[in-house]
């Protein structure tokens, strides 16, 4: 017996695509098989992806101990420890900015770092990119640019420390992001978006500077924290002058009108429906058999309508046969609907039409009504 898998789904076959395929053989003994790793989760998967997708040169600041032996050992194990900063009273958004009512911030939990300890947190945070970034240039040298399990791993090991370092840096500085933004009070920019504009200025900041020139880095990111809200403000002048008020929701166009005929619609097909099934029109077995299996009325949501030919299949008839007993059918539903839901019609006029003979709104001429009645687009578009 021969199992047939099943064939992937488009959705599969496009997750298969993207995924990362890894090289079975070690480039540094050809014709022997690498050592097999643990498998890579989903989130390891996307993020390996993104970075030998990425343009081989992975941004950091060189410095020539990198290159040198033993330089790992040196630049983490070796080097002095350095406090991590406390976020937990961070809340921008809901500091209260008026006069003498700025909620404090407790000397414990700020850390200030030494032109020292910035060093040698920039130089971790470097080293690690540079890691990274040799490793993706190895992998993009190689014959099909397909990492082995190892490479696979180191990429993720040293991004994933450079993403932690980033973030302390970054943390630490929070308190310079907050302390510029309240200074640079801008009237026409909103405070929270002052504030997170700074905070994407620090992350630039981060992987620019270089603290091998001897600058603080606290120096370097208010220029850029003070150019972001200049940018900022810039756009927001712009913008401005293309639109010059709020939105206001009062000047939006109402659609009471569309609602209303939105609701009339439904409760007029609802109208029909009640017509057809406790037969108010007084219409023929044969007439509401046609109705109900043209228009689905007694079919589920998921169900099509019968066309004309299905329809005369099981009557028995041709489908113009079917379509001149509809309009029969309508025609008889549609004065019902209008002389007792809408009110557009006088009851007598309608049952003398009804009956064959000529009402109020009828010329006395006496000339017979026309044997196939028309369609009504109303009546056709509430049996819908």
């Amino acid at each position: 017996m021969i199992n047939m898998k099943p064939n992937p789904s488009p959705l599969e076959q496009h997750r298969r695509k993207s995924r990362v395929q890894l090289n079975d053989v070690d480039p540094a003994r050809p014709g022997v098989a690498a050592k097999a790793k643990r498998s890579l989760s989903k989130e390891d998967e996307k993020l390996l992806a993104t970075r030998l997708n990425a343009p081989p040169q992975f941004a950091y600041i060189d410095s020539p101990p990198f290159r040198e032996d033993g330089a790992e050992q040196v630049i983490y194990e070796e080097a002095p420890s350095i406090a991590k900063p406390d976020t937990s009273w961070y809340h921008p958004v809901m500091d209260d900015l008026s006069p003498g009512k700025h909620r404090s911030v407790k000397s414990a939990q700020q850390v200030i770092l030494t032109g020292a300890e910035e060093k040698v947190l920039f130089h971790q945070f470097n080293y690690a990119r540079f890691r990274v970034a040799a490793l993706q240039q190895e992998i993009w040298g190689s014959e099909g640019r397909k990492p082995t399990p190892e490479q696979a791993e180191q990429i993720l090991k040293w991004y994933r420390k450079a993403e932690r370092i980033r973030e302390q840096i970054a943390e630490t500085n929070l308190a310079l992001v907050l302390a510029m933004a309240k200074r640079t009070r801008m009237s026409e920019v909103d405070f929270a978006d002052l504030v997170s504009e700074g905070n994407m200025a620090l992350l630039r900041a981060v992987d620019k500077f270089d603290a091998g020139r001897g600058y603080k880095f606290s120096t370097y990111a208010c220029r850029a924290i003070l150019k972001a809200f200049s940018r900022q403000g810039m756009k927001l002048s712009k913008y401005r002058q293309r639109f010059p008020t709020d939105f206001d929701p009062k000047l939006e166009k109402s659609n009471y009108l569309e609602t209303k005929r939105a609701d009339f619609e439904k409760d007029a097909a609802d109208e029909v429906r009640r017509i057809v099934l406790e037969n108010r029109a007084d219409l023929t077995d044969v007439e509401r058999t046609v109705i109900e299996h043209r228009f689905g009325l007694e079919t589920g949501d998921g169900e099509k309508p019968m066309t004309l030919e299905q329809v005369g299949q099981i009557i028995g008839v041709t489908k113009e046969r079917v379509r001149q007993i509809q309009n029969k059918a309508m025609e008889k539903i549609r004065i019902e609907l209008e002389s007792k839901f809408l009110g557009t019609r006088p009851v007598e006029e309608a049952a003398a039409q009804q009956q064959g003979q000529p009402g109020q709104g009828q010329a006395q001429s006496g000339t017979p009504a026309p044997e196939s009645p028309r369609e009504d687009p109303r009546s056709l578009m509430a049996l819908n």
